[in-house]
């Protein structure tokens, strides 16, 4: 017998993927309890992001993006390899992007979560801040609810959704979820940056309301392995590094001392000059891809975003909040369903992963399963960035002697440092993780 305060469905986590659960649920008419432990939605997540395929929310909320929190939309891609002194980069523009419904927003974590779970609250959800959940409730074999760290901290729900991070605690109360391994991980460290916008619109070549968002690997993170990226926010630069935990514990340095390094690469100095920091934060990652991916769901319980694995590090590709918002949308819709039939068994929410097997979510993971393991390549992410570098280099230099043909200029800048049939493998991992 349950004495606490029910609901129709309970959603631990008011980030992208928890809201957006939250308001379709609420929007379907459920009684819809979202709970978050900081302050205010948005309250842990001090720094930018980039958010992709924002037309995932317009079903519910049309042109929202004319309202939203956004600071910049994404018409510039730009992949860098970055050698001690030197850079090579891919630089990708189009106005095309410039369009609505736009491909790619920069947004501030705190001001986007934060209006998300009011868009959430405004459709009828019941936002309870500041409150930590300490434990799950079942009836009989399945979750029927959540403990909260409060007076009267029972709340009772046929469906559960964890929406609560990286490290979620319910799906590993539930367990759905092991521990992860270090080399699963990783720690992503982001500083904001104060720059006027007129100064970053000259300094990154920009008009109006474009933005740029630029992933950095090589020389970035030293012998540690991982990558960097700089967006464009409004008045703002979001800023940072994203490092594997087990390579970072490995080599003994400090992450901050990894960034204030990157600050400094010739290539990134004076992209970054006179800007003033104003916020710092430090968080888990799930980088493992599909193969770390957990049960995601059992009766009465569903897992969605980072508590799910949902993030997509494929490269060229660095995206989540979209994956969080479409698994958000998926679960919701379970949860609906589930409610019209009264069955909320495990076989009821198993129907989650089946539509996240029809999305992009699953689809894009499980395409892309090889990359995650071919990015943590030592030689990738150390090696040739600096040989591309340095063959960039010979290339381009004038020195009043004949020019050789650039595959003899290539091969003798790669010559004796890495073996041909090394080489050959690297390309062939390449090719079965990214392109076939």
């Amino acid at each position: 017998m349950t004495t606490g305060q029910q609901f129709d469905a309970i959603v631990v986590g008011a980030g992208p993927a928890g809201s957006s659960a939250a308001l379709a649920m609420a929007r379907a008419g459920l009684r819809v309890a979202l709970i978050e432990r900081g302050e205010y939605a948005g309250a842990k997540n001090v720094s930018g992001a980039a958010l992709y395929a924002p037309g995932l929310l317009a079903e519910l909320l049309p042109n929202y993006w004319e309202e939203a929190p956004v600071e910049r939309f994404l018409t510039r891609r730009v992949i860098s390899l970055l050698g001690q002194e030197s850079a090579l980069s891919i630089d990708f523009r189009t106005d095309h992007f410039a369009q609505p419904p736009y491909n790619g927003f920069t947004i501030l974590r705190p001001k986007f979560d934060r209006w998300l779970a009011d868009k959430a609250q405004q459709a009828g959800a019941s936002l309870i801040t500041s409150t930590v959940v300490d434990d799950v409730l079942y009836e009989r074999d399945q979750v029927a609810g959540v403990l909260c760290r409060r007076e009267q901290g029972e709340l009772y729900a046929p469906v559960v959704i964890a929406a609560d991070g990286a490290n979620s605690f319910l799906a590993k109360k539930a367990g759905l979820q092991g521990e992860f391994k270090a080399g699963e991980m990783t720690l992503g460290i982001k500083e904001v940056l104060r720059l006027d916008a007129h100064t970053i619109e000259e300094r990154f070549n920009l008009t109006n309301d474009q933005g740029v968002a630029t992933e950095y690997v090589g020389f970035a993170t030293g012998n540690v392995k991982g990558g960097a990226f700089l967006y464009t926010n409004r008045d703002t630069l979001s800023i940072g590094l994203v490092t594997q935990i087990a390579s970072l514990a490995q080599q003994r340095v400090k992450p901050y001392e990894l960034l204030d390094r990157f600050k400094q690469h010739p290539a990134v100095a004076p992209l970054v000059r006179d800007s003033v920091p104003i916020e710092y934060s430090a968080h888990m990652i799930p980088e493992g891809g599909w193969a770390m991916l957990p049960k995601l769901s059992r009766g009465g319980l569903l897992v969605v975003g980072d508590a799910a694995g949902f993030v997509f590090a494929a490269g060229i590709f660095l995206e989540g909040m979209n994956f969080a918002i479409a698994s958000g949308l998926a679960a919701a819709a379970t949860a609906q369903e589930a409610h019209s039939q009264g069955d909320f068994s495990t076989a009821s929410m198993a129907r989650y992963r089946q539509q996240l097997e029809k999305s992009f979510v699953l689809q894009d993971l499980k395409r892309f399963r090889r990359a995650p393991a071919f990015l943590n390549n030592e030689r990738l992410l150390h090696m040739y960035p600096e040989l591309l570098c340095q063959a960039a280099e010979n290339v381009f230099r004038s020195d009043g002697r004949p020019r050789r043909k650039l595959g003899r200029t290539i091969y003798s800048t790669m010559r004796g440092k890495v073996a041909l049939r090394t080489l050959l493998r690297d390309g062939w991992q390449a090719a079965r993780a990214l392109f076939f």
